[in-house]
C-alpha cells in the first residue's frame, strides 16, 4: 500500500506575488498537464496530495521554505484528529488522560502539543480530518470508542466536564486580563484557596502590583496560580516552567502534583524541561513527525520509560526512529581534570551596585576550551555578571578590565535586545553581519546551520519569526562571531527539548574545535548538566543581593547549588541523565545524609 503524501504551505511565509509561483512553474506533472496545482481564491497556490509525485522541486523553488512535502508513515493514516485546512498541519492520535495522574507530553515545537491541549480543553473542536464538512459531537464520541477518550468527549460535549487550560504565552493575559494582582485572584478563587496559593507560588512581593507591571515570570506564576485556584476536572498546563528558575519550577511542580494527588484531578502538561517534566508526570506521550506538517502521539508510556524513550530517539513498540542519534549524558568526575587548560582570563573579585541590587563577585579563572554553567535563581546578578565579564558594564570595585587582546561575542537574554532595530533583515544579513563568510564556511554549516535548522529561514525577516526561531537564530549569529569567550545568556528559552540539545551539541562542537571559553547562564539543570564541565553559584536574596562564588568542578558546584535548594539528584541507569529525587523518598534522605545532593558514584 502506497504512504499517503502530505503537502503543507505555510501562508505566513508564502509570498506568490514575490516568486511569481515558482513551484506551480516547475511541477513535472503540472507542465504535462496534470492540474497537481491550483490557486485559491486568495492567491495562494493549493497541492492535489493525490497527485503530487513527491518529487520535491516545488519545495527547492520556493524561494521562501514556505512547502512541505513529506510521507506519513502508514499505520497512522486512519487515525487523523484534526486537520487545519487543505496543505494545512495535521494531528495524529491524542494522549489518554487518566484521573488522579498527571501526563506529560513532549516533543518539538509545532508538532502538536498545543492543538492537543485546546482540543482536550474543549476550546477546539477535533475535525477527524474532515475540515469541510466537520463532524458533529456524536461522530467524534463514536471514533474514539472503546477508548478513554470516548466518555472524556461525550462529558465534554454535553457539559458535565470542565477542562481549564493554562496558556503557552502567558505575556498576552495582561491584554485581557487587567487590575491588580490581588482583586485578580481574589476574582478567581473558585476553592477559596487564595491565601494556600499565594504561599505556594510566593506572590505576597505582586500582590499589590498591576499585571501590566509584572515581567514573564511574575506572570507565568500569576497564570499558574488563576488554573490552581479555578475549580475544573481536567487541568492542562502549557509549557509552565517558562521564565521560572529551578526554585519555582520546583515550587509550581509540586503545587500541579497536589491537583492529581491531593484533590483527585486530572492533569496533563506539555514541557520543555525534562528534569522537571520527569519530576512532575506519572506517564509521558511523546509527539514525532515533522513540524509544520504533521505530528503522530506516542502510547502512553511510564514516565522513566518515556523520556529515556524521547533521548533514544527510538520507540520500540512502534518501530519508529524520530532522530538519527541518541542524546548521552557525561559524568564529570568529582575531582579536577589532570589535564592543565590555559588560563585565558582571570577576573579579580569584584562588586556591582544595580537599582538597589547588590552582587558580590569572587575572583576566579576562565580557561580556554572550558565550558562554565552559571546557576543561580533569578534576580540574583548572572546577567549583571557576564555583562562585567564582557566588558559591556565596570564594576564599582575591583580593578578589572577587559584586555584588549580578549575578545567577546555575546547572546542577550532578551531578543528584543539582540534584534534592535534589525527586524526588518532577513536571517542571512543578519549573522553576515556576525561573520562575512560564516554562511559559506562548510563547518560553520554543517555544526551549526543544520543542526539549529536554520537553512530554511534564511530568507525569512527576524520580525516574522517565531520566539523559537528567533532564538536559535541568535545563537547562530553569537557562534558565527570569531571570540575568546562566548556568552549566553539563557538560550533555551522558547526552544524544545529536541533543540536544547541540539543547541548544547552546537556548543559543544565550537568548543573542542577552537581554543575559546563558554559561560551558559540556564535555569535548565539538564541542559547544563549535558553540556558544563564546571559551575558557577549564585547565592543570595533576589533583588536585593547575590553573590558569584566559584568556577567549581561540576560535582561539587552541582551539590552546592543543589543542597541550597533542598533538591537531590540520581543518574538514570540508562541514559545518565540526572533525575530529581521525590522528596522524603530513599534515595532522598540517603543522599542527604551523605551531603551527596548531586549523585552517588
Amino acid at each position: 500500500m502506497e504512504k499517503k503524501r502530505i503537502a503543507v504551505i505555510d501562508h505566513e511565509r508564502c509570498k506568490p506575488e514575490k516568486s511569481g509561483y515558482a513551484c506551480i512553474n516547475v511541477c513535472p506533472p503540472q507542465r504535462s498537464g496534470i492540474e497537481v496545482f491550483t490557486k485559491s481564491e486568495d492567491g495562494y497556490p493549493l497541492i492535489d496530495e493525490d497527485l503530487c509525485i513527491g518529487c520535491g522541486l516545488c519545495v527547492k523553488a520556493c524561494p521562501f521554505q514556505a512547502i512541505i512535502v513529506v510521507n506519513l508513515p502508514a499505520p497512522v493514516e486512519d487515525e487523523i484528529v484534526h486537520r487545519y485546512g487543505p496543505n494545512s498541519f495535521s494531528l495524529y492520535r491524542l494522549p489518554f488522560p487518566t484521573e488522579r495522574r498527571v501526563l506529560g507530553i513532549v516533543g518539538q515545537n509545532a508538532i502538536g502539543k498545543s492543538t492537543t491541549l485546546k482540543i482536550l480543553s474543549g476550546q477546539m473542536k477535533p475535525n477527524l480530518g474532515d475540515y469541510e464538512n466537520p463532524p458533529e459531537w456524536d461522530e467524534i464520541v463514536l471514533r474514539f470508542r472503546g477508548t478513554t477518550l470516548q466518555n472524556y468527549f461525550k462529558k465534554l460535549a454535553d457539559g458535565s466536564l470542565k477542562a481549564l487550560l493554562k496558556p503557552q504565552y502567558v505575556d498576552a493575559i495582561p491584554k485581557i486580563v487587567k487590575g491588580r494582582v490581588k482583586d485578580i485572584l481574589v476574582k478567581f478563587d473558585e476553592k477559596g484557596k487564595m491565601d494556600e496559593i499565594i504561599e505556594k507560588m510566593q506572590l505576597k512581593k505582586i500582590l499589590d502590583r498591576d499585571i501590566k507591571h509584572l515581567s514573564g515570570g511574575e506572570l507565568q506564576k500569576l497564570a499558574i496560580s488563576i488554573a490552581l485556584l479555578r475549580e475544573a476536572d481536567v487541568y492542562l498546563f502549557d509549557e509552565p516552567s517558562s521564565y521560572l528558575d529551578i526554585s519555582e519550577r520546583m515550587r509550581m511542580a509540586n503545587a500541579i502534583r497536589e491537583l492529581a494527588e491531593k484533590e483527585n484531578k486530572t492533569v496533563i502538561v506539555a514541557e520543555h524541561d525534562l528534569a522537571i517534566l520527569d519530576y512532575v508526570s506519572d506517564m509521558v506521550s511523546i509527539y514525532y513527525g515533522e513540524p509544520g506538517a504533521f505530528g503522530i502521539v506516542s502510547k502512553p508510556k511510564n514516565v522513566r520509560e518515556g523520556i529515556n524513550i524521547f533521548l533514544d530517539g527510538f520507540i520500540p513498540d512502534e518501530n519508529v526512529r524520530f532522530r538519527e542519534s541518541p542524546i548521552k549524558f557525561t559524568i564529570w568526575a568529582p575531582t579536577e581534570s589532570s589535564i592543565e587548560k590555559e588560563t585565558l582570563l582571570k577576573y579579580p573579585r569584584m562588586e556591582k551596585e544595580l537599582d538597589g541590587f547588590h552582587l558580590e563577585i569572587q575572583e576566579g579563572t576562565i580557561n580556554r576550551k572550558e565550558i562554565i554553567g552559571i546557576l543561580g535563581p533569578n534576580g540574583i546578578g548572572k546577567t549583571t555578571f557576564i555583562k562585567i565579564i564582557g566588558g559591556i558594564i565596570e564594576p564599582d570595585s575591583g580593578e578589572y578590565e577587559l584586555p584588549e587582546k580578549i575578545t567577546i561575542a555575546y547572546k542577550p537574554q532578551y531578543l528584543t535586545e539582540f534584534v534592535g532595530d534589525d527586524g526588518w533583515k532577513t536571517v542571512r544579513e543578519k549573522i553576515m553581519e556576525a561573520r562575512k563568510d560564516a554562511l559559506s564556511d562548510q563547518w560553520f554549516k554543517t555544526y551549526v546551520i543544520n543542526p539549529l535548522k536554520i537553512e530554511k529561514n534564511l530568507d525569512i525577516p527576524l520580525e516574522e519569526l517565531s520566539g523559537g526561531e528567533l532564538q536559535k537564530v541568535a545563537i547562530a549569529y553569537t557562534l558565527a562571531m570569531k571570540a575568546d569567550i562566548y556568552l549566553f545568556d539563557e538560550p533555551s528559552a522558547y526552544i524544545s527539548a529536541e533543540d536544547r540539545y541540539w543547541v548544547a551539541k552546537t556548543i559543544k562542537n565550537l568548543s573542542e574545535k577552537s581554543n575559546s571559553a563558554f559561560l551558559v547562564v540556564d535555569h535548565d539543570i539538564m541542559l547544563i548538566d549535558y553540556l558544563a564541565e564546571k559551575l558557577l553559584v549564585f547565592e543570595g536574596v533576589p533583588g536585593k543581593e547575590g553573590k558569584a562564588l566559584g568556577p567549581y568542578n561540576m560535582h561539587d558546584g552541582m551539590n552546592r547549588f543543589l543542597k541550597h535548594l533542598g533538591i537531590t539528584y540520581r543518574r538514570d541507569k540508562h541514559t545518565a541523565r540526572p533525575r530529581i529525587n521525590k522528596p522524603g523518598s530513599r534515595l532522598d534522605r540517603e543522599q542527604k545524609a551523605l551531603n551527596q545532593y548531586y549523585y552517588i558514584g
